[in-house]
């Protein structure tokens, strides 16, 4: 029970990052979407999709591995290109851990222990063999389409999909990637992204899978709330569900930390989370 914050933390931590698909590369020119080309149709959805540039709520976490499940209320708070928070604090609103993501890394703090772990994403990278990329991961959790390394999808981007018919929906795939591999599918009607899976190219029997669905309405757009992210070769699932959103920014970005916290080396967090 002691160590049960940071070790739910530092599983969604893992399983969001290191956990990867395999998926094929598709070839050829975009076919036709309902009335649309291809193109057209991607334009849509790019110009109809959110731009906010923060989002906030309360999430409800139900973990299942191998079986075993566990739960977990937090507060999750973004901010576009800058940091992504999860926050819990069940006793009267004090905070007991959280979980900092940013462009340069990743912070894991126990308040209650006063210890944390700090990971660079350049040591992740390493660490994983494939270059991690922020705004991919930020994106899976705001909803959104994507191409890694680009903070934001603008209309001269559909030049660089595939875009394919899927049964009900439509199938969107970028022309390149590096070793991350990504397939995005949208509702042929609505345009909304309703499932995204991420892969490492030549690692068969790896997939994650983050399923959007429950829409509904936030400062004039759409956003799903109720998230799954899955990994199926590995009996993994995290489910979230998602309540008093919001677009506000209005709150602080960055963790400080005082000198009475101790520093914990990846490799204690890893074994404590294996017990």
């Amino acid at each position: 029970m002691k160590t049960s914050f940071l070790r739910y933390l530092g599983i969604m931590a893992l399983v969001v990052l290191a956990a990867a698909c395999s998926s094929s590369r598709h070839a050829g020119k975009s076919q036709m979407i309902g009335n649309l080309k291809g193109e057209e149709y991607l334009e849509k959805v790019i110009e109809y999709a959110p731009r906010w540039q923060a989002l906030t709520g309360k999430v409800a976490f139900s973990l299942d591995m191998d079986g075993k499940s566990a739960s977990l209320n937090a507060t999750l708070r973004m901010k576009k290109g800058e940091v992504i928070q999860l926050s819990v604090a069940p006793l009267l609103g004090i905070e007991v851990a959280r979980m900092e993501i940013t462009p340069e890394r990743i912070l894991a703090v126990d308040r209650l222990h006063k210890r944390y772990v700090e990971i660079s994403f350049e040591s992740l990278s390493g660490m994983l063999r494939t270059e991690i990329d922020f705004n991919a991961l930020q994106s899976l959790f705001m909803n959104e389409v994507f191409l890694p390394g680009k903070p934001q999808l603008e209309a001269g981007d559909v030049r660089r999909f595939h875009v394919f018919p899927a049964g009900s929906k439509a199938m969107i795939v970028p022309k390149s990637s590096r070793a991350l591999s990504y397939q995005f599918f949208t509702g042929t009607e609505s345009g909304l992204l309703e499932k995204t899976c991420v892969g490492i190219d030549g690692m068969d029997g790896y997939a994650l899978e983050w399923d959007y669905s429950d829409f509904s309405g936030l400062d004039g757009k759409l956003f799903p709330r109720h998230i799954v992210a899955r990994v199926p070769a590995k009996n993994f699932s995290l489910d979230m569900k998602l309540s008093r959103m919001s677009v506000s920014a209005d709150w602080e970005s960055s963790s400080a930390l005082s000198s009475k916290y101790r520093r914990m080396e990846l490799r204690e967090l890893l074994d404590m989370l294996v017990k």
